[in-house]
């Protein structure tokens, strides 16, 4: 379709038939077998793989202090959780915050503060690596000397 047709068409002065041309009936019909698509068996599902691996951490963010189960079942089931409580009020937010270090407690897990009302619970098997910036200045990484 040319440029001046196009405009045309998006003021509405001519009829806009172009994706009739290009329409194939083969698509409308489905597939022929009535089969649901399959997956390849030999690919995985980026959540099964780190499932399987024990490489997942979930992400909350409750509206109120009834939404503090999903942080302990996540976390009773081993996974790191990081606890955004940006959006609550600031009295729900401390009974979260409470809540999330009685479980810590009774799990032996750790809690870190990443920034402003925003926390990171971790089990006890899961070690956190702190990345200090200073620590890659020294080592030459970037050095433009």
């Amino acid at each position: 379709m040319g440029s001046v047709r196009k405009a045309s068409a998006w003021l509405g002065l001519v009829d806009d038939n172009d994706d009739e041309r290009y329409y194939d009936d083969e698509y409308s019909e489905g597939t022929e077998s009535g089969d649901a698509w399959v997956t390849d068996p030999r690919v995985k599902v980026a959540a099964d793989t780190a499932e399987d691996k024990g490489r997942r951490i979930g992400t909350v963010t409750p509206d109120s202090f009834r939404d503090a189960r999903a942080i302990g079942e996540l976390f009773r089931e081993g996974v790191p959780v990081i606890m955004n409580l940006t959006a609550m009020e600031p009295a729900d937010a401390k009974r979260v915050v409470d809540f999330a270090a009685g479980l810590i407690f009774g799990l032996r897990g750790s809690i870190d503060r990443v920034s402003n009302r925003v926390f990171l619970l971790t089990p006890a098997d899961t070690e956190i690596i702190s990345g200090e910036a200073s620590a890659h200045r020294e080592d030459g990484f970037f050095n433009q000397s």
